[in-house]
């Protein structure tokens, strides 16, 4: 009897240490999944919208990530989004923006290309025909200073911001595809993380809501660090 009690007594010892022991593993790894996912940032960003009646909706909705400088007054900001047309009839969407001075449907190509700034641009560089005092070319043929190159944003490949989509369907507007939508000439400066207004107008039925700008979905490299060169020499005693 003497050692059955003794044996009792010592698995109620060890019991409740190997559950304090098993609490303290859990604890941990829940502590270390929490920490890990709480610094990660989705890999689809912008805002999600919807008509009142459910027939159409807006789909991650947000500008392109403009860089550590971020966007400047008067810049282009490519606008990234899906637009889901749920009704049995076709619709034609109408995008605008209260922040900037346009939005147009361009291809993707139009709106990613380089700017020719800083350097002539081939119409408007002398031809053989063109006289050197800059005389007047003839009737059938434009003077080469009158009509300038359009930027990618006014070319023949851009135009008003209306989309058709047909019913049961939708129309995916991003850098992954052939066209895209862009802010021409926004209002003000703007950083990652901040919004700008957008309003979608599907045949009458709107909603206008803030979209934002995308951030980074990569760690931006850390800055070298400073190192100070001292050119005078401390005072006396400061060994």
């Amino acid at each position: 009897m003497r050692r059955s009690i003794r044996g009792s007594r010592r698995a109620a010892v060890l019991l409740p240490g190997i559950a304090a022991a098993a609490g303290l593993l859990l604890s941990g790894c829940g502590a270390g999944q929490i920490s890990e996912t709480a610094n990660k940032v989705p890999s689809i960003q912008g805002v999600n919208l919807q008509t009142g009646d459910g027939r159409y909706a807006v789909r991650a909705a947000a500008l392109d990530y403009p860089g550590v400088e971020g966007y400047q007054a008067g810049d282009n900001a490519l606008l990234n989004v899906v637009l889901y047309n749920d009704s049995p009839d076709p619709v034609t969407v109408t995008v605008t923006s209260s922040d900037a001075r346009e939005v147009v449907l361009t291809t993707v190509a139009a709106a990613t290309s380089p700017s020719p700034t800083g350097s002539p641009s081939p119409t408007t560089s002398p031809t053989p025909e063109q006289s050197p005092e800059g005389s007047p070319s003839p009737d059938n043929s434009p003077s080469p200073g009158d009509s300038p190159s359009p930027s990618p944003t006014e070319s023949p490949t851009s135009g008003p911001a209306r989309i058709e989509i047909p019913p049961l369907s939708y129309v995916q507007l991003n850098t992954e595809g052939e066209q895209v939508l862009q802010l021409l000439g926004l209002n003000e400066t703007l950083l990652a993380g901040q919004s700008v207004t957008l309003t979608f107008d599907f045949g009458g039925e709107t909603v206008t809501s803030p979209a934002p700008i995308a951030v980074p979905l990569t760690p931006l490299p850390q800055p070298s660090p400073v190192i100070e060169r001292h050119t005078e020499y401390e005072g006396e005693g400061g060994h």
